[in-house]
């Protein structure tokens, strides 16, 4: 039930799901890891700000790309018999640590207007913090806002779909 009723059932409900993720995680991750690496100032708190629509293009294409992989690797790790759960942290961890890879090197690039050898030399010492900070904010903050969100849109329309079924006809909201 917890499938049918907290994931994305349609490609426009996908969208918003992803939607609600990616605002959430990159309004908090990026300022996160650029203020670990130049300092907790607001001057680097403003720049960062200016980065976060390219940093959003990004991590949307990035989600995308590793939607599949993430997905089969979760399916070789947890059984169908388990529970949503187990499937939803393993996905978690799949997709943070795919994403986490890609973005310690891109999110480098934009955030700092070149492309250098740098964020590859420096990758094992960024990359574990990179990787701690987002699972943080995908499993406590993010996904659990956007399942919350889907449940209540899915618990709108289901009743909406049993009043038409029983004959009583609901006015639509404008």
């Amino acid at each position: 039930m917890d499938f049918y009723m907290k994931l994305p059932r349609n490609k426009k409900e996908f969208a918003l799901f992803m939607g609600i993720i990616s605002i959430i995680s990159v309004n908090i991750i990026a300022p996160l890891i650029t203020c670990f690496e130049v300092g907790f100032h607001l001057y680097v708190w403003k720049d960062v700000l200016t980065m976060l629509p390219l940093i959003w293009l990004s991590v949307i294409a990035i989600v995308l790309i590793t939607y599949l992989p993430a997905e089969k690797m979760t399916g070789w790790i947890v059984d169908e018999k388990d529970s949503f759960r187990s499937h939803i942290i393993v996905n978690i961890l799949c997709t943070v640590l795919m994403m986490s890879i890609l973005l310690t090197v891109i999110g480098t690039w934009i955030g700092t207007r070149s492309i250098t050898w740098e964020p590859i030399h420096m990758f094992f010492y960024k990359w574990p913090r990179n990787f701690a900070i987002s699972l943080f904010v995908e499993m406590c903050i993010a996904q659990p806002v956007a399942r919350f969100a889907l449940l209540q849109l899915h618990m709108k329309l289901d009743a909406k779909k049993d009043d038409l079924k029983a004959g009583n006809f609901v006015p639509q909201d404008n």
